[in-house]
């Protein structure tokens, strides 16, 4: 992994290549690089770090054609330096970018090490480009080519391939990693998203799993994986160039975080009518398999796995139905025992994260009812491939670390629990109460954000902390371990969640005054309990941060710390309101450290590998 670019039009396509790979900057990446067909030959430029190395190479050494592969990798197999690089090529005939993990790779080195071939890198990628060549040296055409060797290809990826053999043409594939096609006048194009290719075209074609596509400047091919011949929908992007852009803030975590209020209403809009909820909102006749459930069986990865554990107090105390809440990459690889009339439920921001996918495809094997899919994109596998949908109009988010991604699946999330309570007889006095609640959240949002300035002078007090815990009870425990994740993937900074009533369990023996404890104190029945366990941090000499309701009576007294007051508006729509003072903290002790707040060491965006 991580990002795709390729172009092939009757124009110089540098330019574009380049323009695609700035787009894809927000996934993660240590290192870029371009290959383009000069008319004579293929040309290659590599560098290690930000898209702008590579700039600063081309602009010393300018490369031209018009077609071309480029890529920003995050490492898999390699370290990240030049000769890991993508793009790899083989005799300088072909030219391959990759996404994915290529599973037999060994084998396959040893296969063609023995054929002659040198490798001249530690990357998985190479097999490809080397068994493409030779493939192409039995007397087929790249097509051709490309297909026997994908064949032979255990794993998930998406591939560019480039030949010098073969003028303007470029064929890629996918399986289990995104493609997709981007149509334009005279030139067309591949991309890992919408995003890397929203500034030539606003018209896509998702490639299904197992696809094949060749691309001229005047034609697109595609082929199933059964090697048929098939059309796919045309779907035209309403993603607008601009909105990729950061505009007047300093980082697109910035924009994304005071983005939310609308994001937020978005997700909500057409959704509610005054103090109901609108039918078939799901989708058409979804009411007839949600009329089912008796149990619900969530599947998330990092923020969206913390969005599920707000749901599942949401859906135990408010619906009635059990819940059941797990990671992806371990529901994927254990026997799992289904509840008779189960959901099978996944969140995704991007609908492409490899364990996420992977869970769900495993899923039809165990009798659920049906599946169901929260998420951002709406072209994406996760969403091509469930039974019913929600998406969460965020619209783009480039920062690494999710913000209105987080929000927005909460919200869509409480549409579908308050749905299922309805079906299972939740009083109607109660049902309309929480759903004016939930309309109320874009507001309530919009006024937690009037704290950043109190945020950022209290982000003062971090900087030089190496650890930080962070409490919640309830359905606030889960904004407590999101709290934490923001600040440990920007700042760097070693941060845990607790549920707060565990501190006596084992977290209490970290407490000094070194270590600041971040809690959350909404207006609700388990307050009581919340301040005793804040006692316990006081009477250690612990740096006390609360995060409080306006509602509620509580101070520092003598201790060290800060307490900053919001209205959180009520219990139900507390843990999305809460969330927003965290991820400002998080914020600005990343921008005191210097740290890529957008672009956090180590990490990506989608996560399209295992």
């Amino acid at each position: 992994m991580c990002g795709i670019v390729a172009a092939t039009a009757e124009r110089d396509v540098v330019a574009i290549l380049m323009a695609g790979l700035h787009a894809l900057e927000y996934r993660g990446y240590d290192s870029a690089g371009v290959a383009v067909f000069d008319g004579r030959q293929i040309q290659r430029t590599r560098a290690v770090g930000k898209v702008r190395e590579l700039e600063s190479r081309l602009a010393a050494d300018p490369l031209s054609g018009t077609s071309g592969i480029a890529h920003t990798r995050w490492a898999t197999h390699g370290v990240p330096n030049e000769a890991n690089a993508h793009p790899h090529s083989s005799i300088d005939a072909i030219s391959v970018v990759h996404n994915g993990i290529i599973e037999n790779h060994v084998p396959l080195r040893e296969e063609l090490k023995a054929l002659g071939y040198r490798f001249d890198s530690d990357t998985d990628t190479e097999v490809i480009a080397h068994l493409i060549h030779h493939l192409g040296q039995q007397g087929m055409d790249l097509r051709s080519a490309v297909r026997a060797a994908i064949a032979r290809l255990h794993g998930a990826f998406a591939i560019a391939v480039l030949s010098r053999d073969e003028p303007g043409h470029v064929v890629g594939a996918r399986r289990g990693s995104p493609l997709l096609v981007g149509i334009g006048i005279g030139e067309n194009f591949l991309g890992s998203d919408v995003q890397a290719l929203i500034k030539v075209t606003n018209q896509f074609i998702h490639l299904d799993e197992g696809d094949l596509v060749e691309i001229t400047r005047k034609s697109i091919a595609i082929e199933n994986a059964e090697g048929q011949a098939v059309e796919r929908t045309v779907h035209t992007s309403e993603l607008s160039a601009d909105a990729v852009e950061r505009g007047e803030y300093r980082h697109y975590m910035l924009k994304e975080i005071f983005e939310q209020p609308r994001a937020v209403a978005d997700t909500l809009e057409g959704r509610i009518a005054g103090d109901h909820i609108l039918p078939n909102i799901f989708g058409v006749d979804s009411d007839a398999l949600l009329k089912r459930v008796r149990h619900v069986q969530i599947i998330a990865c990092g923020t969206s796995y913390h969005a599920g554990m707000v749901a599942r107090y949401w859906l135990e105390a408010i619906a009635g139905i059990p819940c059941s809440v797990e990671v992806a990459s371990e529901y994927r690889y254990r026997k799992a025992v289904v509840p008779a009339d189960s959901l099978f439920l996944a969140i995704s921001q991007s609908g492409e994260t490899a364990d996420t996918l992977a869970a769900l495809r495993e899923s039809r094997r165990h009798g659920y009812l049906g599946s169901f899919a929260i998420c951002n994109v709406p072209e994406s596998s996760l969403v091509r491939e469930s039974d019913l949908v929600l998406m969460t109009r965020a619209g783009p988010e480039i920062g690494v670390a999710s913000t209105k991604a987080f929000t927005t699946q909460l919200t869509a999330l409480a549409l579908l629990v308050l749905e299922l309570a309805r079906m299972n007889g939740l009083d109607k006095a109660r049902y309309a109460q929480l759903v004016n609640d939930l309309s109320s959240l874009p507001r309530h949002v919009a006024d937690a954000l009037e704290h950043a300035p109190a945020l950022a002078e209290l982000a003062e007090q971090f900087v030089q902390k190496n650890h930080a815990l962070f409490l919640g009870r309830g359905a606030n425990y889960p904004v407590a371990l999101e709290g934490a994740l923001k600040l440990k993937e920007i700042s760097y900074i070693h941060a845990e969640g607790y549920p707060a009533g565990e501190l006596k369990h084992g977290p209490l023996a970290l407490v000094d005054e070194d270590m600041p404890v971040i809690a959350v104190a909404p207006n609700n029945e388990l307050l009581e309990k919340l301040k005793s366990n804040l006692e316990e941090v006081r009477a250690r000499g612990g740096e006390l941060f609360v995060i409080a309701d306006t509602r509620v009576e509580i101070s520092n007294g003598d201790s060290r710390g800060a307490i900053i007051r919001i209205d959180s508006g009520n219990d139900f729509i507390a843990p999305a309101v809460f969330t927003i003072p965290l991820q400002l903290l998080a914020y600005h002790v990343a921008v005191l450290r210097g740290t890529d707040v957008d672009q956090p060491r180590n990490l990506a965006k989608s996560v399209t590998v295992e």
